[in-house]
């Protein structure tokens, strides 16, 4: 039986992964866990990118993510989007993002995120790409980002909203 199992393993891996297909995978370095590195395409004439992720501080101890790295893009910074009377403002964390003991933050869409400016070419969905996190305490750490559709707000490629047809009279 555990031939047969093997067999049709190597035959499903000899016929390869559809296009895009791609295995989340979680890094550790420290006590820092990192789940789930994603991005969304860009269009052709983009210049910037984001990225997602979930971080865990497994520790006792805070940290903090300091930089990001990626080859993808000129400049790499770590942001920050809220909503300011009902704009959105972006900021760049000119001091990292704060990691507390025992605690998990995660970069989504309309929140934390990663900056990746100045792209070199444009993010297209099935694609991964490597990164370097730095982190003040547990060091640096090389993770691969998937990258999902335009517009998605998940790493499934899941889209913002059902598109309704219609819009809101007089909002910009």
């Amino acid at each position: 039986m555990r031939h047969l199992f093997l067999a049709c393993l190597a035959g499903l891996l000899a016929m390869g992964l559809p296009q895009g297909t791609s295995f989340a995978k979680d890094y550790t370095v420290g006590s820092i866990k990192i789940e789930t590195p994603w991005s969304r395409a860009t269009p052709g004439a983009a210049k910037v990118g984001a990225g997602y992720l979930k971080i865990t501080n497994t520790g006792s101890a805070p940290d903090r993510l300091v930089a990001v790295e990626a080859g993808v893009a000129a400049t790499s910074e770590i942001h920050e989007m809220k909503m300011d009377g009902g704009i959105a403002r972006m900021r760049k964390l000119a001091d990292g993002l704060a990691l507390p003991p025992n605690a998990t933050v995660e970069l989504k869409p309309g929140g934390y995120h990663l900056m990746f400016m100045e792209l070199k070419q444009p993010l297209e969905k099935g694609q991964t790409f490597p990164a370097t996190l730095v982190f003040e305490t547990a060091g640096k750490l090389t993770v691969e980002f998937s990258v999902a559709g335009i517009g998605a707000m998940a790493p499934d490629g899941a889209d913002a909203a059902p598109k309704t047809g219609g819009g809101t009279r007089g909002s910009h």
